[in-house]
Formats: structure tokens, C-alpha cells, sequence
């Protein structure tokens, strides 16, 4: 299919060390101001625009065509199977070639009426290979994407991108229920994946989703799983609060991308901004005392700093790329985490098994 009135509209996207990219205009017309990343997956757009883990940030995906198989139709479903929340957190999308034709059999429309329904402006045209070498090199920075030829004065970007507190803007606002099981997990929605609900729903959990900053604890919950989300870590104070309130308890406990730093800081170590963080669908990982590698799918600017662990706690998975700490672990009590997303979408589900390793902790 052919989306219609997509006309030409010449834009730019100007990073906060003065670097420019032209290109066209597609999507929303409005201006976007947000953290620059980039993402080497192939596929799986519709997962990664709808992952709360983008928050607050503009996204440059490094495959060069985007688009052609158009987006599916059940985004307004609860926890919908092709999308990961109910709508697009990205700030703004660069491509280097929008394709305004698409087909697949689960396509509705293009995936540019998506983006203009959900108020988020694209950029196509870019060189996206020479963008990621810039951000690979200079670490991620703030950028907008702005309409014209050049950029206007007003495009200038500032170094301080007006903080928000992530995370609460993507978490659930009350508990909600899902399934009926022999036992129970409390997820603590830092941003949660619809497929982190999923994974469990499928293994007969009743699962209990809370806010952030709600105290978990008091549930009478048979586990606890810390979910991923946006931003920097040490801003979830309460989540941290409820992670070593949980550890205290002795429950099986299970962190995810985000719930990995939360675990780190919750038991006494540390984290770190990584310096271009890890966005795709191949990164390799290595199982701690053996030679097993597994690639996941990853989508995270922090990391754990395991030199600060203390007694009993030790590094489960390490990044074969940079070396840094991909999974926690206590030596002899059922807590764990991981850095990368067991349940994949989109990605390699090599490391699904983890989630039977923790219902069967329960």
C-alpha cells in the first residue's frame, strides 16, 4: 500500500555541539527536543517505539529502509502482542529512508499516520551510518528536530535538556490485576514491557502491576519482579526503598534492564552512564564461570558497577562487547537480574528460560 499526502518537507536535526543533519520531514509536524541514541536493530519498530524505555528520547535507527512493513492494527488492545505499551514514548525518529510503501499481512497503515495520530515528527534522508559514528564517539546528546532548510536560531540546543522524572511518567498510576495462578508476582512498573506480562501470564502467574512508588511489600505477593524503564536509575528513590525492603523479606526476586540497576543500588553497589549505551537485537552475553554465550536484545544508557557488591552478591552475565556487567546474582538466596530483556520483542529469545528459572523460585 501507498500512504497518500506525505508532501516534501525539508527539516534538520541539529545536536547541542552545533553537528547538523538534513533530511525530510515525515510524521507530526512538530518541533522534538530529546536525549539522541541509537538503535542497530533490524527489526521490530512497532516494539521499540511503544518500549517506555524511550522516554524522553529522539531515536536514530541505523537500518537503513523503515517502514515497509507499516504497523499493526491492535494498538488500543491490553497488552497488545505487536506493541509494548499503549503508545509511542519516542520523542522524534531519524531514518535514513522512510519507505512510503509498506506491506505485510498484519499492516494497517503506514507507519507515518501512526506517528501523526501519536504527535511524534520523523526525519528521513539522514545519514544515519555517519550520525551513529558521531554518537559513538561523542556519547549520546541532545538534539531536536526542527522544520527548514537550515537551522533557526532558536534550533541552537542546550546542554540541559529540561529534566523529567521519567519513570513516573510511564508507570501504571494503580495496581492492576492480570490472570488467575497458584502463585503471585508484583511487578513494579518502572515503564514494564506488555511481553514482561506476558512471559509470566503464559507460565500460570497471577501477576499484581504497581506504580513505581508503591510500596510492593505489602502485597501478599509469592515474588517480586523489578521491570525496565526510562532514565537514570538513582532518580527511584522509592523503588530502591521497596527493592531492599524486598530483599529483607526473602522472597524470589527479579530484575529487568532497568530493575538490574535498581537491584545494584537496592543491595549496596553502584551504577554508571554508559558512554553510548547498548540499543539493539545482537548483543552478545556470557554466563559468569563458563564459556555459554547468549545474544539478547537490549535497550539501556546505564549500568551496574559491580565493584561496590558486597558479600554474597556476584556478576551472572558480562557484555562480550565492552565487558560491562549484564546480570546480578546473591551466591545463595533467589534474587537475580538481568540487564538485557529475557523476553525479547523484538529480539533472539536465547535467554527466555530465565523466566521458568524464577516462577520456579516461587
Amino acid at each position: 500500500m501507498t500512504e497518500q499526502g506525505l508532501a516534501e518537507r525539508e527539516a534538520c536535526l541539529v545536536l547541542e555541539d552545533g553537528t547538523a543533519f538534513r533530511g525530510r520531514a515525515f510524521g507530526s509536524r512538530r518541533n522534538a527536543l530529546g536525549e539522541v541514541v541509537f538503535n542497530t536493530g533490524m527489526v521490530g519498530y512497532p516494539e521499540s517505539f511503544t518500549d517506555p524505555s524511550y522516554r524522553g528520547q529522539i531515536l536514530a535507527l541505523t537500518y537503513p529502509l523503515i517502514g515497509n512493513y507499516g504497523v499493526p492494527a491492535d494498538f488500543d488492545r491490553e497488552l497488545s502482542t505487536f506493541y509494548e505499551s499503549g503508545r509511542i514514548h519516542l520523542e522524534g525518529l531519524v531514518v535514513s529512508e522512510y519507505s512510503q510503501y509498506h506491506h505485510h499481512w498484519t499492516a494497517a497503515r503506514g507507519l507515518s499516520d501512526l506517528l501523526v495520530e501519536q504527535d511524534v515528527p520523523g526525519i528521513d534522508g539522514v545519514d544515519t551510518r555517519a550520525l551513529t559514528k558521531h554518537l559513538r564517539t561523542r556519547g549520546p546528546m541532545a538534539g531536536r528536530i526542527v522544520e527548514g532548510k537550515a537551522p533557526a536560531p532558536e534550533a541552537q540546543v542546550s546542554r540541559a535538556i529540561p529534566r523529567r522524572h521519567l519513570v513516573s511518567e510511564v508507570s501504571v498510576r494503580e495496581v492492576q490485576t492480570y490472570g488467575e495462578g497458584a502463585k503471585t508476582v508484583a511487578v513494579v512498573d518502572c515503564g514494564c514491557k506488555n511481553t514482561i506480562i506476558r512471559s509470566l501470564l503464559n507460565r500460570k502467574v497471577r501477576v499484581l502491576r504497581v506504580p513505581w512508588d508503591f510500596d510492593a511489600t505489602q502485597l501478599p505477593a509469592d515474588g517480586f519482579l523489578f521491570s525496565n524503564g526510562p532514565g537514570d536509575p538513582k532518580d527511584c528513590g522509592p523503588t530502591i526503598e521497596t527493592a531492599a525492603k524486598a530483599l529483607a523479606q526473602g522472597k524470589p526476586l527479579f530484575g529487568i534492564c532497568l530493575g538490574n540497576q535498581i537491584l545494584a543500588l537496592s543491595c549496596g553497589g553502584g551504577t554508571y552512564k554508559l558512554k553510548f549505551g547498548h540499543r539493539g537485537q545482537n548483543q552478545p552475553c556470557r554466563l559468569e564461570g563458563t564459556r555459554r554465550c547468549f545474544i539478547t536484545s537490549q535497550n539501556h544508557g546505564y549500568a551496574a558497577d559491580t565493584a561496590a557488591l558486597p558479600e554474597g552478591w556476584e556478576p551472572w552475565f558480562t557484555n562480550l562487547n565492552d565487558g560491562t556487567n549484564e546480570g546480578l546474582r546473591h551466591r545463595s538466596k533467589p534474587f537475580m537480574s538481568v540487564q538485557f530483556h529475557p523476553e525479547a520483542m523484538p529480539g533472539p529469545v536465547d535467554t527466555g528460560h530465565l523466566f521458568d528459572e524464577f516462577v520456579a523460585m516461587l
